[in-house]
């Protein structure tokens, strides 16, 4: 007999991560329509959870919540919900009637399968078909492995999916877990996979598994979803295993089905939502790290690739497979601080600037556009000019300040010539030794927390320049940010710092940031815009 590989679409559930579970009424109903029409095999239609149902959302709390998105079950197709091992009371399932779901799929964590299977008796004595996850399938032993497999041929559930939890597997991994548990699990078992694409290897792992069960007698299962919705790095696409079980393996999806759910579904989410593969994630996949951990330093500090690898690596394993916040927060805190002595380096600054005036070159297009303008005022003020976090080759500095590494390192690499002639000043989260014409500043003296983007390079400049006195202050090119990344900039090329693209609300962020430090310094500072700013709101 042929085998017969099933796709599990477990886009409502694991795209619940990504719009908090509100898909819409009508997005939902309409999805589980058109993969019914794909041929799907199994339909994940969300989660069940204790709380209760609310409208547009694939969080669930009863069977009877479900049972209204289906316009009609198709009893070919498997329909499953998911619940945590320990977060459902399995009081609230319903007696299995045929209206709604058919199997409830519990995923439980290492060294909890036992816990799991308890829940999974629970679930079959109403009357519904059991699925499990072993989450984080990578971490067992071989001895666990086995030990799992033997519970499960005792509980009999219709399938047990491997999943690659932090996206972390390479081929060798995947064929060494499935190799164990094909050779201990009972035939009468499905086998099923859940890649998670943090190293862009989710669907070829998919490929693989399907290769490498091609002798067995079993029948297989593969995870994915519609564009590979999913938290984090999102997991295998549904279009793109659907068309390879099609051309490779003798399958028969509806592939215009699947596009339509596509066409018709997914394009508004991804206007309002970003997921998949991104360097970010490929750092969580690398060092087997929950995703929590990736958000918070994106969303809290907006860290650079390369201070959090710094960040994770320093984590234990355990610590890494888990989110502890507050161990996180003191972790990048130690990554960030890196005190130096700055005493002799703000002194220089202070010496250098007297009481002269100071003229900071943003990197705003404003300073190509209105370049005649400010040439002039050097020609008639003699200011100490400090290109602030990018160069312009327009202008000759005294200074250049650097807040961020990745635009340090732009500035090296695409203005050598300009770099080595000009005095810098960098922030010790760059560097904590300076060559002879770079100049040291503990981070933590310039920078204010309290908001998502607070470390914006005019403001900390300002601030620097406020803690050495410094009186009179003219800025260009501090223009705000435009629609568009390169019309912001005089350098189009310039790395952004900013990857969500939420222009108005950085500029209404820098505006509030900016009328705080206005606020601390009170009219201590002449603070005069050369250039037109949207920050700018008169003395």
């Amino acid at each position: 007999m042929e085998q017969r590989i099933s796709v599990l679409d477990c886009t409502l559930r694991d795209g619940a991560y990504i719009t908090e579970s509100f898909f819409g009424d009508a997005a939902i109903r309409g999805m589980i329509k058109k993969l019914q029409d794909a041929r799907v095999n199994v339909i994940e239609v969300g989660w069940l959870k204790n709380n209760p149902h609310q409208k547009d959302s694939s969080y669930f709390c009863t069977p009877s919540d479900i049972a209204p998105y289906f316009t009609q079950k198709d009893g070919g197709i498997i329909y499953t919900a998911m619940i945590d091992w320990d977060r459902y009371d399995t009081d609230l399932l319903e007696d299995y009637d045929g209206s709604s779901i058919d199997a409830v799929r519990v995923v439980f964590p290492r060294g909890r399968h036992k816990e799991g299977i308890e829940i999974g008796r629970r679930i079959r004595e109403k009357g519904y078909k059991v699925m499990f996850q072993a989450a984080n399938t990578l971490s067992y032993s071989d001895d666990e492995l086995l030990e799992l497999a033997v519970c499960m041929n005792e509980f009999k559930p219709i399938s047990l999916s491997v999943v690659d939890t932090f996206g972390a597997m390479y081929f060798d991994d995947l064929e060494h877990i499935v190799s164990v548990l094909d050779a201990a699990l009972s035939t009468e078992i499905d086998l099923g996979f859940h890649a998670h694409n943090n190293q862009q290897l989710a669907f070829a792992l998919c490929i693989r598994f399907v290769e490498m069960m091609q002798d067995s007698k079993r029948q297989i299962m593969v995870d994915c979803s519609l564009n590979g919705m999913g938290r984090g790095a999102g997991n295998a696409t549904t279009e793109l295993v659907t068309s390879y079980l099609n051309r490779k393996q003798h399958g028969n999806f509806d592939l215009n089905a699947v596009m339509d759910a596509i066409d018709i579904y997914m394009s508004g989410y991804h206007e309002k939502y970003t997921w998949g593969y991104s360097t970010p994630y490929f750092i969580a996949g690398m060092y087997q790290c929950h995703v929590n951990n990736i958000a918070y330093l994106q969303k809290n500090h907006r860290t650079n690739a390369k201070d959090m690898r710094s960040i994770i690596e320093s984590l234990s394993v355990e610590d890494r497979r888990k989110y502890d916040y507050d161990l996180l927060e003191e972790k990048y805190m130690e990554n960030q601080s890196r005190i130096v002595d700055d005493e002799i380096a703000l002194e220089h600054i202070k010496k250098e600037i007297g009481k002269r005036t100071v003229l900071l070159i943003a990197p705003g297009l404003s300073t190509n556009t209105e370049e005649k303008k400010i040439k002039d005022f050097i020609k008639e003020n003699d200011p100490v000019v400090i290109a602030v976090n990018a160069l312009n080759p327009r202008y000759d500095c005294d200074y250049a300040i650097f807040i961020n590494p990745a635009r340090y390192d732009y500035a090296k690499n695409y203005r050598p010539e300009q770099m080595s002639s000009t005095k810098k000043i960098l922030l010790s989260n760059i560097k904590t030794d300076g060559n002879d014409d770079e100049l040291i500043i503990n981070y933590n003296l310039v920078i204010k927390r309290g908001w998502e983007h607070f470390d914006n390079a005019v403001i900390i400049t300002l601030r620097l320049l406020n803690k050495i006195g410094a009186k009179s202050v003219a800025v260009a090119g501090f223009d705000g940010f435009k629609t568009k990344y390169n019309e912001s900039y005089a350098d189009p090329n310039l790395p952004t710092l900013n990857p969500d693209n939420k222009w108005d609300e950085l500029n209404g962020e820098i505006k509030d940031i900016y009328r705080d430090f206005k606020k601390s310094i009170k009219n201590t500072m002449k603070i005069q815009f050369l250039t037109e700013s949207c920050f700018d709101e008169g003395e």
